[in-house]
């Protein structure tokens, strides 16, 4: 449906006799003036607001505005909004690192003490409504043409089995040549292992021989002491550690296959730590056994957490050492080793195994770990599916699991080439995971090449998606001022209104308990078209309401009084006051985000049972489709508009 302005708004905006004299004098200017006002009317009618929702910024006090890299909603309602440094060198420099959390029920905020550099971490919905946030930031990347010594990875080993061996940040090591290179981190080196020789003797059986020392080691970054070339080193040698005398200086020793004056790429941390909603503070846990930047955590069918990917604490990317976290323990252990660029796309299915979209955010190889596919864990196998087409731009891509869960099948939206690659697609797919040789078929066009898009399951089990750019980092001013619904049955698009703040880079958006949808970051390279100006981190927040909450207020459904906690049988009973109303119910985990990366959001069908005043829903018991932790429970009208959502915990 077109809107056209009344007689006398077109009166009022074009005929008074100022603006004639302006459009003699700057016509364009005039023309854009009057657009934008008609644009502004037209939005804010009724009759619109019900077709196509609308968009508001929320007002955030100055002393809250930061640089939203990862955004998480709590079983409490609230939004988590973490930045760590926020992709400020700056303020890494001064170790100042932040989070916010934001209460979207009264946009009220808070700052909360933020222990290390959660920039660029991954994080993970644990089954006790605690967030598991793991790794982040240990050095900023040094531009090829900004690295003015020699740096690489040094490996420090130790051959005593009887003690472990710490050398702090700025230990110096001195190569056979002459060359001395100091430690940018401290580092500590576990004692050797003592492991004992099997022989054969002479009547065949085996026997003990002797024992053997299998040294220890851990890796540090070191750069040259002196600048220029004189620093680099392209052969594999031994390093003395200065300052060590007797046994430890014959047991301790550093290798480094070569160190150059190449670029100097971002470095990870060990740390991990779980936020309690409750307490609204950061609880450490014990690190992670590698240090890790832009990963991916997985929440598990046993509740387990599974860490992929990253880039190290020498800023190489894994090749695959994959851990599990024990939310019982707090520790870390060994997962099965295979590779992924960094901020995979895994999904957890059916019977436990993960699918990998082909999603990613960027670090890695062009020509591996690219290709989607189904990986099991169990075996450490993984089955290639087919059928995706621009398997070149996945980077910066949107993926998720289609509402319901049951359906089994998973969406990829648009996406970039690698790396910094002028290359945007308007590809969708789907593949569904049921079928006994699963395939991505294509799916309807989005309206232009996007990068960076942003998804969100909505509660009426359509897909709403908005913002991304065309280019790079919205480079060259490509970012998309549009936004769009998926609908599954259809498989089709339809239009929705278009946010005001464009989105890319280190943007994020999610459901909220209310059925509204929140936006946060946007982090663009250059600040024009013509790219001669630095960029600024987006730190407004637009909210959009979707056309479902404009309709009649008295005919949404709504849950009264009922359990937090799910009860035998797996059921859970509500009042309401016309359960003749509500047609459906689903239960939605809450989001986890960052780099258009959320695999945690899943909207699950449940049973519906009506009763005099009250309806009953029933949770699948499956724990790969319903992995435990806390819930939204929406119900929803045979219109699809949705009741605010109770939380509900699925242990």
């Amino acid at each position: 449906m077109d809107y056209r302005p009344t007689k006398k708004f077109k009166k009022t905006l074009l005929g008074s006799g100022a603006v004639v004299v302006l459009a003699g004098l700057n016509a364009p200017a005039v023309l854009s003036f009057a657009e934008e006002k008609y644009h502004a009317y037209k939005i804010a009618q009724p009759a619109y607001k019900a077709r196509y929702g609308s968009w508001h910024t929320v007002d955030i006090p100055k002393e809250y505005r930061t640089n939203a890299i990862h955004a998480a909603l709590l079983h409490t309602g609230k939004v988590l909004i973490i930045a760590g440094s926020g992709n400020d060198q700056k303020k890494f420099d001064e170790g100042s690192f932040d989070t916010v959390l934001w209460n979207p029920a009264d946009d009220s905020f808070k700052l909360v003490p933020t222990p290390e550099d959660f920039f660029c971490a991954g994080h993970s919905q644990l089954p006790d409504g605690r967030l598991l946030v793991a790794g982040g930031t240990a050095r900023y990347e040094v531009l090829g043409d900004k690295v003015m010594r020699a740096g690489g990875g040094m490996r420090v080993k130790n051959e005593s089995p009887d003690k472990p061996m710490t050398f702090k940040k700025g230990t110096r090591f001195h190569s056979p040549s002459g060359g001395t290179y100091v430690s940018k981190f401290d580092v500590t080196v576990p004692k050797a292992k003592r492991e004992s020789e099997i022989t054969y003797a002479k009547n065949g059986r085996m026997m003990p021989w002797r024992t053997k020392v299998v040294a220890a080691e851990a890796r540090v970054f070191v750069e040259a002491v002196k600048e220029g070339l004189q620093g680099v080193t392209k052969k594999a040698a031994q390093y003395e550690i200065e300052g060590l005398k007797g046994d430890d200086a014959a047991n301790a020793y550093g290798i480094a296959q070569e160190i150059t004056m190449e670029k100097q790429d971002f470095q990870g941390i060990k740390a991990a730590y779980e936020f309690d909603p409750r307490a609204e503070k950061y609880v450490p846990v014990d690190p992670m056994k590698e240090a890790r930047w832009y990963p991916t955590l997985v929440t598990l069918q046993d509740g387990k957490v599974l860490a992929v990917s990253g880039l190290d604490d020498v800023g190489a990317i894994l090749p695959g050492d994959n851990e599990y976290y024990n939310p019982r323990t707090k520790k870390w252990s060994k997962a099965p080793f295979r590779y992924f660029p960094t901020y995979p796309a895994l999904f957890l299915t059916k019977g436990g195994k993960l699918f990998y979209s082909g999603s990613n955010a960027g670090y890695g190889p062009a020509e591996k770990g690219r290709l989607p596919g189904i990986w099991d864990l169990a075996t450490n196998t993984f089955k290639k599916v087919g059928g995706l087409t621009d398997l070149d731009q996945t980077e910066t891509s949107a993926s998720l699991v289609l509402p319901p869960a049951q359906d089994q099948r998973v969406m990829i939206l648009g996406g970039g080439g690698v790396g910094e690659s002028d290359k945007a697609t308007g590809r969708t797919a789907i593949i569904d995971l049921k079928e006994d040789s699963p395939a991505f078929r294509d799916g309807p066009q989005l309206p232009q090449g996007t990068r960076y898009l942003n998804s969100v399951i909505m509660p009426d089990d359509s897909v709403f998606t908005s913002g991304g750019s065309s280019d790079y980092r919205g480079r060259g001013a490509s970012n998309i001022l549009k936004a769009q619904f998926y609908d599954p049955k259809r498989n089709e698009f339809r239009a929705a209104a278009e946010p005001r703040v464009g989105r890319n880079y280190h943007s994020e958006a999610l459901l909220l308990p209310d059925g509204r949808v929140v936006t946060f970051g946007s982090d663009s390279l250059f600040g024009d078209k013509s790219n001669t100006k630095l960029g600024k981190f987006e730190q407004r927040m637009e909210i959009y309401t979707p056309p479902y909450l404009y309709r009649d207020k008295s005919l949404r459904p709504a849950l009264g009084q009922g359990p937090r906690e799910l009860g035998p049988q797996n059921r859970a009973t509500y009042k309401t006051a016309h359960p003749e109303r509500i047609a459906r119910a689903r239960l939605m985990r809450p989001s986890a985000v960052t780099h258009n990366t959320d695999v945690e959001q899943r909207s699950i069908e449940l049973a519906l049972t009506k009763g005099k005043g009250e309806v009953t829903v029933e949770v699948p018991g499956d724990k790969s489709l319903v992995p435990p932790g806390w819930y939204m429970l929406f119900v929803t009208d045979v219109e699809g508009t949705p009741s605010e959502a109770k939380w509900l915990h699925v242990e």
